[in-house]
């Protein structure tokens, strides 16, 4: 079972030595990846509507954080964890991607998301209705992109008429990832993705993988050679409780696991002991 660590985005700070000592802390303890949130903005709540994370909660940019632990670390996986795909311009993700895959070494596995967050899709004058067949056409376009000498596309969200994009990234293509819980999701992930990692309790991932595994079969794609992460979200910290979820996980055939801490972690000394904490847990899942 390999394990990711969360790129503590909300509590880190802004002092790249911190960023630096916690990233290598990470890698010496021998953590397989590191995972980089996503958020452009910050939403107050209006209405009913109440955001997951706060108008006060600071998230760095993650292909520019991805791509300043590429250079401070040797082997950890980089992974967006996980890109809001349909709220950004597809060429510039596809650029940025390929720019830390290259600056990485080829470390870099594409994590991509829909958001829950309208607000945060209005801001950036994108269409929050039509997210999900933008994302999947966008990740036609981006494979593309990566692989082809010269790219024409003509869809209902792009037109690419001979264009190229240099220089290439080492992975051709860069693996992509869902995050995501709603069945819609579970499909195109099992149509297109290249792997699953969702934020979801064994129990509730149960099911979603049994029709993960339906439709893959049913597009004549082998389960087998497809990725499964397992999210282990907690607003506390529970050992044991991380343990369980972990033991469900591999369960479910999960290869990675990945503690998402909703508390907060005030210092890097407290985040590098959560990693040294997990890291000792999950040992028993061999």
């Amino acid at each position: 079972m390999k394990l990711n660590a969360l790129f503590p985005t909300r509590d880190i700070g802004t002092d790249p030595a911190k960023i630096r000592d916690w990233a290598q802390a990470a890698e010496d303890l021998g953590f397989d990846g590191i995972e980089v949130a996503d958020h452009v903005f910050g939403a107050a709540p209006r209405g009913d509507w109440k955001p997951t994370y706060s108008e006060h909660d600071p998230f760095h940019e993650t292909f520019t954080t991805m791509a300043f632990i590429a250079a401070v670390t040797k082997k950890v996986e980089l992974v967006s964890g996980v890109l809001i795909l349909p709220q950004r311009q597809t060429g510039v993700v596809a650029k940025q991607a390929a720019e830390v895959d290259i600056l990485s070494s080829g470390r870099l596995r594409l994590g991509v998301g829909v958001g829950w967050n309208h607000v945060e899709y209005e801001a950036l004058n994108e269409d929050w209705k039509t997210r999900g067949a933008r994302q999947a056409e966008q990740i036609e376009v981006m494979r593309k992109l990566w692989t082809e000498d010269q790219v024409t596309f003509r869809g209902r969200f792009h037109t690419l008429v001979d264009v190229t994009m240099l220089p290439v990234p080492v992975q051709r293509p860069i693996p992509i990832w869902f995050g995501g819980s709603s069945d819609a999701v579970v499909k195109r992930a099992a149509r297109i993705g290249d792997g699953y990692m969702p934020i979801m309790t064994p129990e509730v991932a149960e099911p979603k993988i049994a029709m993960l595994h339906k439709h893959m079969k049913a597009h004549g794609r082998d389960p087998a050679k497809f990725g499964l992460e397992g999210w282990l979200r907690f607003d506390d910290a529970n050992p044991d409780a991380w343990l369980k979820a972990g033991e469900g996980w591999k369960r479910l055939g999960a290869r990675i696991v990945m503690l998402y801490p909703m508390y907060r972690m005030p210092s890097v000394d407290d985040q590098i002991a959560t990693l040294r904490r997990f890291k000792e847990v999950a040992a028993a899942l061999g």
